[in-house]
């Protein structure tokens, strides 16, 4: 089962996620949403569509925008619809 690890702590795991562009996306209830704090940080794909971030705080330890999810994309990622995928050294083991 997939899971998503920073500093530590298991920020994600599930056996749902979806595969887009080599990166694990995480359903929403699969969060440990203690490690998450939103982020004013966006950015945008041309076929996903608006992506916004969240920063992770785990022990102390920040690790800005680590983490990205799409709450309205474009309808070619539908299928990610507030997904959340991971990158800056968390580390997803499948």
């Amino acid at each position: 089962m997939p899971k998503a690890i920073w500093n530590g702590a298991v920020l994600a795991e599930s056996d749902r996620c979806e595969v887009v562009e080599g990166n694990q996306y995480f359903p929403p209830e699969a969060l440990n949403m203690d490690y998450f704090k939103p982020s004013n940080t966006t950015s945008t794909c041309g076929w996903k569509g608006l992506a916004n971030y969240y920063s992770l705080d785990v022990d102390g330890q920040q690790n800005k925008d680590a983490a990205w999810y799409y709450a309205a994309p474009k309808e070619a990622a539908s299928n990610i619809k507030g997904y959340v995928a991971f990158w800056r050294g968390v580390t997803v083991e499948a």
